[in-house]
């Protein structure tokens, strides 16, 4: 195929190459070892074509010959597969308790993986203390930085190019001050790349959780702080401005525990609703020993009725929130993530609600991957964007 853009010349043959390239990659990354005919067939490329860029991903060190394939009629057929120590990937996830980390090699599979409680007081501590818990996760998969292809951090905020800094960093204590860019940097490469957390874990969802069987959801997530991740179309979205999601910010604030003050740090709906809203709820209403949002939650679940009263509020406002997405992009399917949106009983709670409120019904879940979701939602980008790179650099190497 041959691609001329507003009558300029042919795309250079390097190009074409590599798109052919990234194409066999993403089906052996994708459906596992195939053979050529397998690989042409899916591809629609010809078999010389395919002959040719698997000449060139074996020669950059990207895919191996792992064996034959006999049984069937003709000649035992050569299978290829991609090479996992070709490169590998780490990812990062940078909360206001917890520092969580793994690498992953670049076919998926984890070499290593932590936690670490963080003590983290300003924000440069806590940079230092993602390269240490990067540096344990090094040793433990037994491989050196350079080895590293992408490293991606998952963190609270949205990039802003315009100033080169986090901002919208909501709990994070400092984590959009100027210099904390520039530290990551240092400590981690240029090539550093960043995600919201929320985001991430939509990847993590889409990849790994229930988000595989349908082509749009939101991952909502309620706890310390208020976030969603939209995929639509099967890719996630940013918006234009990267605050796709940023509910925080929603214009809710009629919950008991909303506060002024913390509205205006950090968005109506967050004040609202969140693990310290839900605190603020409870102490207001009365309940005893109401010093986190865990702790209301169990007090409701024992039968207290003014602690169930502020869950069945909080389910209602977080319900609001869900109708408006459901208005605005009506998702297939809603995700529920965070300390409080897998509270047991809080399904249930914003179904009822959810159910009186929205124009139509959306499947609604509770995510199961667990406190890794944002680490893995890091290695899915991170390989995303490691495969581009390869290709890329295997192509200039081969001019």
């Amino acid at each position: 195929m041959t691609v001329v853009a507003g009558g300029a010349s042919a795309a250079r043959p390097q190009l074409i190459r590599e798109i052919n390239e990234q194409v066999l990659l993403d089906h052996l990354r994708r459906s596992g070892p195939m053979a050529r005919t397998e690989l042409a067939r899916l591809s629609g490329l010809s078999k010389p074509t395919v002959s040719a860029a698997l000449a060139s991903l074996e020669r950059s060190g990207l895919v191996h010959v792992i064996g034959q394939r006999t049984g069937v009629p003709g000649p035992a057929a050569v299978v290829y597969d991609v090479r996992p120590e070709a490169g590998f990937v780490l990812g990062l996830d940078v909360g206001r308790e917890y520092l969580r980390g793994a690498i992953a090699d670049l076919a998926g599979t984890v070499r290593s993986r932590a936690s670490v409680r963080t003590k983290a007081v300003d924000a440069m501590t806590r940079v230092d203390g993602l390269a240490g818990l990067a540096a344990t996760l090094l040793a433990e998969a037994g491989i050196e930085a350079d080895q590293l292809t992408q490293t991606v951090l998952g963190s609270p905020g949205v990039y802003d190019p315009r100033v080169d800094r986090l901002t919208l960093t909501g709990r994070l204590s400092g984590w959009d001050s100027p210099g904390v860019l520039a530290g990551l940097r240092d400590r981690f490469g240029p090539g550093l790349m960043i995600e919201n957390d929320v985001d991430a874990a939509a990847l993590a969802e889409r990849v790994h959780g229930h988000g595989r069987d349908v082509e749009s959801f939101a991952f909502v997530s309620v706890g310390t702080g208020i976030g969603m991740g939209l995929v639509l179309d099967g890719k996630l979205r940013h918006g234009f401005h990267g605050v796709a999601g940023e509910i925080s910010y929603l214009p809710f604030t009629e919950g008991s525990g909303s506060d002024a003050r913390d509205a205006r740090r950090r968005g109506s709906f967050d004040a609202s609703a969140s693990a310290a809203a839900v605190v603020r709820a409870a102490r207001r209403a009365g309940v005893p020993g109401a010093s986190s949002a865990e702790k209301v939650f169990a007090a409701a679940a024992r039968g207290d009725a003014v602690a169930a009263a502020v869950v069945t509020e909080e389910a209602l406002l977080v319900a609001k929130a869900i109708c408006s997405v459901i208005a605005v992009v009506d998702p297939e399917l809603v995700v529920l993530g965070g300390g409080i949106g897998q509270a047991p009983g809080f399904l249930e709670a914003v179904v009822h609600q959810l159910s009186r409120l929205a124009p139509v019904m959306p499947d609604v879940k509770v995510t199961g991957l667990g406190a890794e979701t944002v680490v893995s939602g890091c290695i899915s980008a991170g390989l995303d964007r490691a495969w581009l790179n390869l290709v890329g650099r295997a192509g200039n190497s081969g001019q």
